[in-house]
């Protein structure tokens, strides 16, 4: 029999469903991946108990035809989903022991549905980074390695040494899960790429839903009018059946749209004949690595041979985004990071008064990219820089998202892009210096969030060093169907991506030696 972490979110659920294996083997099958792939950093929290206590239950419940949509599937929860009983921590040292005594509206829909546990996923501290290296429990490692690469596993704790790649970010401990075949599929959120980024570096699936399409309450904020949860799957059939499950209104969430959600995974099958996908020009940027120029142009080819026009857009305040986001993502941060003082729950480090506790708490908790973050936030909300920079940076997302509803009102169906602007890089390569370098990874991404669309990232071949590239596919506001509909045609056209070997297994690696 197929090793049952090989199988997709859709293969596993038609599994169950005629009783080819159970739940409880299922998941007992990604447990023991999970135990063995602890040095690739993936979870922050393991919960094999309560997973097959889940199972349990769904396999009770399949054998009465009771069976929810995701009944007995094993998935992965991102960190800054707040899970009622298991700790909660945003990847960051302030929050660490906290266990919230309730459970994030997506979560519980996934439960309702039937879904299982396997624990909680690392990432960038309070979902700040493009590279999974700012969490508080370090860095998350990502499955691929470069072509040729030598990795070992070295020292008492197992630490892979090496040619270490980052996942992307901040839902790299997502992305790598999924990738590491660790989870059937994950939940992940995007504030500017954060769930199409580490997809497109890890040769997954991972769609930013329409700002409103799935409910935020309960999971930890970032920037508050820019971050949407949405999954990260192994096809886009799979990312098409978890979304279903996750989107939905809210009573409990002000901003969730009133809107009902169809069936998105009808739509992978529907193609793109008579459609009309645009090639925005400012996407064309200098130094732009051939191979990603090359890719861009095989999709737009891909997508025409299957029936759809290929025409030219201009999206052009496309230039300002990245600045802009990088004004309003800090000051909403730095509003919503307030809340965390030392006083009602995770860290409090003792001063001689309030205000020195304060200080020392957010002093101790905090690290350096959310330090840098709050500071910049609070700085564009001061008095004497407010109209200079918040002011201004709202207006040229206001333009953002007219270049869009004017590119759509002419007929366009969706905006082909690349969805990051090289592969994958190795840890510490990147920012230490130059924190701009690593903004610069959601160059492609961060006009999505600023104009409230869906999109999605698909995978659409490998680079020169044999490492994953995606394209991006942008689409209209509640039409993540269509989406599905072409991200499923890139990937028959590309192929489903072959997941890396698991050379991860520290155990194996430490019998082996050097690879």
């Amino acid at each position: 029999m197929t090793d049952l972490t090989d199988l997709t979110l859709a293969e596993a659920r038609d599994g169950l469903k005629a009783k080819r294996f159970s739940s409880r083997e299922l998941t007992e099958a990604h447990v023991a991946a999970i135990e063995k792939a602890r040095a690739l950093n993936a979870f922050v929290l393991e919960t094999p108990e309560r997973a097959l206590e889940m199972a349990q239950a769904s396999d009770a419940r399949i054998a009465k035809g009771e069976a929810g949509a995701l009944e007995g599937l094993p998935l992965g929860i991102k960190d800054l989903f707040c899970t009622k009983g298991f700790q909660t921590t945003a990847g960051s040292n302030i929050l660490r022991g906290f266990e919230p005594q309730y459970e994030c509206t997506i979560t519980q829909q996934l439960w309702n549905d039937g879904a299982v546990m396997l624990g909680k996923l690392n990432l960038d501290e309070f979902a700040m980074g493009s590279s999974n290296e700012t969490s508080a429990f370090g860095p998350v490692v990502s499955p691929w390695r470069r072509r040729g690469s030598n990795v070992h596993a070295g020292g008492s704790s197992g630490a892979i040494e090496g040619a270490h790649l980052v996942p992307g970010g901040s839902s790299g401990g997502s992305a790598a899960a999924v990738a590491a075949r660790l989870c059937l599929a994950a939940t992940a959120t995007d504030t500017g790429g954060s769930i199409r980024q580490p997809a497109a570096l890890t040769g997954t699936v991972g769609i930013k839903p329409t700002y409103g399409r799935c409910s935020r309450w309960g999971v930890v904020a970032f920037a508050s009018s820019l971050d949407q949860a949405g999954p990260i799957a192994r096809t886009v059939r799979d990312a098409a059946i978890l979304l279903r499950s996750m989107a939905g209104p809210d009573p409990k969430d002000t901003t969730s749209a009133e809107i009902p959600v169809p069936d998105f995974e009808a739509a992978v099958s529907r193609g793109v004949k008579g459609l009309t996908i645009g090639i925005p020009k400012e996407y064309r940027l200098d130094g732009m690595p051939a191979e990603i120029e090359r890719l861009w142009s095989e999709g737009a080819d891909w997508l025409k041979s299957a029936g759809a026009k290929i025409v030219d857009v201009s999206l052009p305040h496309t230039q300002y985004a990245l600045p802009a986001y990088y004004i309003v993502a800090p000051a909403e941060a730095s509003s919503n990071l307030a809340r965390y003082d030392g006083v009602r729950y995770g860290l409090r480090v003792p001063g001689r008064d309030v205000i020195d506790m304060y200080e020392k708490t957010r002093a101790a908790g905090f690290g350096r990219e959310v330090k840098r973050r709050v500071m910049i936030g609070t700085y564009v909300l001061s008095a004497g820089y407010y109209d200079a920079y918040y002011v201004r940076a709202q207006k040229i997302r206001t333009l953002i998202k007219r270049d869009f509803e004017e590119v759509y009102a002419r007929g366009i169906d969706a905006i082909l892009t690349p969805a990051t602007p090289s592969a994958a890089f190795a840890i510490g390569e990147k920012g230490s210096a130059d924190p701009v370098e690593m903004y610069l990874n959601d160059i492609f991404t961060v006009t999505v969030n600023m104009a409230g669309l869906p999109g999605i990232a698909v995978p659409a071949g490998l680079d020169s060093q044999g490492l994953p590239l995606g394209l991006q596919l942008i689409g209209r506001p509640f039409d993540e169907e269509t989406l599905f509909a072409a991200g499923q045609v890139i990937e028959d056209a590309a192929g489903r991506m072959v997941l890396p070997e698991p050379w991860w297994d520290s155990a194996a690696l430490k019998r082996k030696g050097p690879a």
